[in-house]
């Protein structure tokens, strides 16, 4: 009996000459109805060309499909040899009988279209249905992935959803027509964990309930082991390795699959904590930056008629403070107000009231050279039109420096620290790697020589090895220059890693504090314990995600809204949560 699909000697190329530039290395696999099949490697390793080859998608990003065969047993029982069908045969099976979720859904959906006609399309090109009937299928499709309040979210327009629920309307409408295979291409990437746990949750369910075959494609080992039956390994387009997923993930046979594995990040409920640093109270005098009272509020602008309902309480009355060498984690899912925090620290989002002091006694903004920060995504952080010396020396003129010859060789110095080649000053961005456009960001925010760095998801956007390989290059940095770092993250596994102190942010508010030991291992508050509880891990195989639909309460409060005095709880020298109504 022919599988559901099978691929086999995939060869895909790019540019004029797609033979000498081939991406994808005679890639082979069979998936059968139900069963899903992960494709995981790092960046670069052909795995979303093999995905996006499967519907022919590649064809409109410069791709051919060189050599090999890609069968499709269709609802009819007919086989049908995608890379050799012809284009409008395409357009009748791709949303119907395949249907695809991409990586980001900001990018993905029509920022000037409503969610609800953006759905509604599946079902008229597939289905033939229009007006009321596309509306109501819609809003079927929307309670389908569990998103509250469906009717009215149809007319939301993407800006007005967070990640979490964009990427569920994705889902939705790549499932409109009940296709026969889902292909999800890095679907919880860019997902704080507890949304990448309801997403994980959600895929399981329809799957379950379609009996629809799957592949997933991630560079996160972890996560492959919570919902694959089957793994495949790729490395430089090839398929190096592949195989029932307990017989990867226990008896890795190829070098890379145990390189890959050796990198995930596992979660040790906090058994692996840094231990190279102890506060000491009486040093309090010499505190790298000191927060005090932080409450950061937008105002709601009101219509013509009626006022405005209030302000967005994004951060309130948040206080912490860090000393030199010593790291301190904010963690909370998005819409927490952890970004938020770090840019009012910087100077880049107004603060309503608050007070910050640095080492030098400056307040904490961005005309204060001893505080400086890496953004999340090295691609759009660094200007493509711009050489690396240019970047470089960005923050000196800033700060009123001038580039000469002693300034020219902390660049090759710095350069050189973050392991890069010393003629990376001649180079542009694009020359380089996702990894080393990070080390970059990190060698420019280490200019001005600063006392404090705020990381704001600076490694969330890297494969796991790349993501190791940076981690422990700020570790050793800190070591070395004895910097304080404000690490704002998502990732428990990556915060137990390189943190000595934990912050969790929950609806604006922290909610617990303490050492990073403690929190983990000992978690009091009821928010800390459910991020900790989705947390992904190899050792968790074909993981039953609860789906949980609980959101983050509404931050709008009223004018002149005052939220109560936090009570607060102590469990240790250096650990206290809020108490709980």
């Amino acid at each position: 009996m022919a599988p559901l699909l099978s691929v086999s000697d995939l060869r895909v190329g790019f540019g004029r000459d797609p033979r000498q530039n081939e991406i994808v290395k005679g890639v082979t696999f069979d998936l059968e109805a139900g069963e899903t099949l992960a494709i995981v490697g790092e960046s670069g390793s052909g795995k979303s060309v093999t995905a996006l080859s499967i519907n022919r998608l590649v064809d409109f990003g410069g791709g051919r499909i060189i050599d090999g065969s890609i069968r499709l047993k269709r609802a009819d029982g007919n086989i049908l040899d995608l890379a050799q069908a012809a284009e409008p045969v395409l357009e009748k099976i791709r949303g119907a009988e395949i249907g695809m979720i991409f990586q980001e859904p900001m990018t993905s959906l029509n920022p000037v279209l409503s969610i609800g006609t953006q759905i509604e399309e599946s079902f008229r090109l597939h289905r033939g249905l229009t007006g009321r009937q596309a509306t109501a299928a819609a809003k079927d499709a929307l309670d389908r992935v569990r998103i509250p309040d469906a009717a009215r979210r149809l007319k939301y327009a993407p800006n007005q959803l967070s990640g979490g629920m964009l990427q569920r309307v994705m889902i939705a409408t790549a499932l409109a027509c009940n296709p026969r295979l889902l292909i999800a291409d890095e679907p919880t990437t860019a997902l704080d964990v507890t949304v990448q746990a309801q997403i994980m949750a959600l895929l399981g369910q329809l799957k379950h309930e379609t009996g629809m075959a799957m592949i997933f494609i991630t560079h996160d080992i972890g996560l492959v082991a919570g919902i694959a039956d089957k793994v495949m390994v790729m490395q430089a387009g090839q398929a190096v390795e592949q195989g029932r997923l307990d017989e990867i993930l226990d008896r890795p046979q190829h070098p890379y699959t145990r390189h890959l594995l050796g990198a995930v990040p596992h979660f040790e409920s906090g058994r692996a904590t840094r231990s190279d640093f102890h506060r000491e109270p009486s040093k309090a005098k010499s505190l790298a930056l000191a927060v005090e009272g932080l409450t950061v509020r937008f105002k709601v602008s009101g219509s013509l008629f009626n006022r405005s309902p209030g302000s967005v309480h994004a951060v309130e009355n948040v206080g912490f403070d860090l000393m030199p060498g010593e790291t301190l984690a904010i963690v909370g899912e998005s819409g927490s107000g952890k970004s938020t925090t770090a840019r009012a620290i910087l100077g880049l989002v107004h603060p309503t009231r608050g007070s910050f002091s640095t080492s030098s006694g400056k307040a904490a903004d961005a005309a204060n050279p001893g505080v400086q920060m890496v953004f999340q995504n090295p691609y759009a952080s660094l200007n493509p039109r711009l050489r690396v010396d240019s970047i470089l020396a960005e923050p000196v003129i800033a700060a009123g420096g001038r580039i000469n010859a002693e300034t020219l060789e902390r660049m090759k110095a710095l350069l050189m620290r973050v392991g890069l080649p010393e003629n990376s000053l001649e180079r542009y961005p694009h020359q380089f790697s996702g990894g080393q456009r990070q080390r970059l960001c990190i060698a420019r925010a280490l200019m001005l020589n600063p006392s404090v760095m705020v990381l704001d998801e600076a490694v969330s956007a890297l494969d796991v090895s790349v993501q190791a390989k940076v981690l422990e290059l700020l570790i050793d940095l800190q070591r070395e220059y004895g910097l304080a770092y404000l690490f704002v993250s998502h990732d428990m596994a990556v915060v137990e890693r390189i943190a000595h102190r934990i912050a969790v942010l929950y609806a604006g508010q922290i909610v617990e504090i303490g050492d990073a030991s403690s929190v983990l291992s000992n978690p009091q508050h009821s928010y800390t314990r459910r991020l900790i509880s989705a947390v992904p891990s190899i050792d968790r195989r074909n993981q039953h995600f609860e789906l949980d639909t609980r959101q983050v309460p509404s931050l709008v409060r009223p004018p002149g809204f005052e939220p109560p005095e936090a009570q607060w709880r102590t469990f240790g020298p250096d650990h206290r949560a809020r108490a709980e109504a």
